[in-house]
Order: C-alpha cells, then sequence, then structure tokens
C-alpha cells in the first residue's frame, strides 16, 4: 500500500492519516491531512495526490457524498486517524449522439421534479433541503407547500386553531359553511376599471361577456 505526503509539513503531530480508496482496480493508499478541513481543500488535494480531475471528483465519507458548499457557505468536516475516504470518478458523458435519444425523457423527468426558483430566499432552501432530504417528501407535497405564501400559511393555523373552539360551541356546520364563503371572497380578486366579470349579474344592465351561452340565445337559435 502505498503512501502519500501531502507536503513538506506532514511530520506535524496534528496530522492525521486517513485511508483512500478509489473505485477500480487502483490501489489503496494514505494521505496525511489537517484535522478540520474544508471539504473544497480536501477534494484539490485528493485530486492533486491522485491525478485525478477534479471537476468529474466525488468523495464518500462515513456514507455521505461530500459538498463543497452549503448555501453558499463553505463544509468543513473533521477528520481522524483511520478514517476511510471513498474517490469516485463520475465517467465522461457519452458522444451527443449517443444519447441524443435519451435527452427528451430526461428533460420531461426534470420538468416534472419541484425546483426552487432562483430567488429564493436561504431561509427556504434550508426549509426545502430539510423536507426533501432528510423528510423524503414527495413532490406534489413540496409544491403544496412552497406555493402558498406565508400569509395563507397564517390564515391556514389560524383556521385549525379556531375549528376546536367552534365545535365547543356547537358552531361547526357555521364554522364552515363561512369558510367555504371566505375562500369564494377570498378568490374572487379584483376588476380593473371597465373590465366584465364572467358572471352578467355582476355587470351594469347586465351586460354578459362575448360568446356566452344562456337560454335566450337557445331559444333564439331554435326558433330560427
Amino acid at each position: 500500500m502505498s503512501e502519500i505526503q501531502m507536503d513538506e509539513s506532514s511530520s506535524d503531530p496534528t496530522l492525521v492519516e486517513i485511508l483512500l480508496k478509489t473505485i477500480g482496480p487502483t490501489r489503496p493508499s494514505r494521505l496525511k491531512l489537517p484535522p478540520h478541513i474544508k471539504v473544497r481543500d480536501l477534494r484539490k488535494l485528493v485530486a492533486e495526490s491522485k491525478n485525478l480531475p477534479i471537476e468529474s471528483l466525488k468523495l464518500i465519507f462515513r456514507g455521505n457524498a461530500l459538498h463543497d458548499s452549503d448555501d453558499g457557505d463553505d463544509v468543513f468536516i473533521r477528520l481522524a486517524d483511520g478514517d476511510c475516504l471513498i474517490v469516485a470518478v463520475r465517467p465522461k458523458a457519452p458522444p451527443k449522439h449517443i444519447r441524443a435519444g435519451y435527452d427528451d425523457d430526461d428533460e420531461d423527468e426534470d420538468d416534472l421534479k419541484f425546483q426552487l426558483p432562483e430567488s429564493t430566499s436561504r431561509w427556504k432552501r434550508r426549509l426545502f433541503r430539510i423536507l426533501h432530504d432528510k423528510l423524503k417528501l414527495p413532490d406534489i407535497i413540496l409544491i403544496a407547500i412552497f406555493s402558498l405564501s406565508i400569509k395563507a400559511w397564517a390564515l391556514i393555523i389560524l383556521w385549525f386553531i379556531m375549528a376546536p373552539v367552534a365545535h365547543r360551541w356547537d358552531l361547526g356546520p357555521l364554522y364552515i359553511l363561512g369558510t367555504g364563503f371566505f375562500i369564494i371572497f377570498w378568490n374572487l380578486g379584483h376588476r380593473q376599471s371597465g373590465e366584465l366579470s364572467a358572471y352578467s349579474i355582476f355587470n351594469e344592465d347586465f351586460r354578459e361577456l362575448p360568446g356566452t351561452l344562456n337560454a335566450d340565445h337557445l331559444d333564439r337559435d331554435l326558433r330560427t
């Protein structure tokens, strides 16, 4: 088993020695590193010591894939003597003419996956990471969670708080009926000046939208 020295300071007693296992026929090797190191720096040292392309290098430590940053912040790891680091190199993508038939399928799958917009705040990204990566919630639930505003979530929480109170006072049916009317009026929106409503009863002189089908139109068509 070969031993790789990081630099002339590798004799420093504060350094720890880890075992590098590269996926493939390469023999395991050892590397001395500081016990507390950035993943970005670790990736660079491993790439240099093993003569591997850093952009295709994937590191696995204690069963977890290592990432250089998390929400823009550098990720640090703590190493100890005898730790094992799995090193893998992502294979090159096949030529374009070979993967052309699969690009459409991949794009369709990506379209079905929920992705946060680039302008999303940091706390929402962290919440998404917890719900998606740790709790493994399906995308349909994530869409429902992140498509609602904070105001909407506050109203939902308030509704569940007030529901037991309404039940205690035997007002459950009225509470549900009032909720239905509230949702209807909440989604009516605001019409601009001169804009016609889809319901003629709300328009001046009961004007209808062009192309509206009603009983008068049917009667006139039948008579003609």
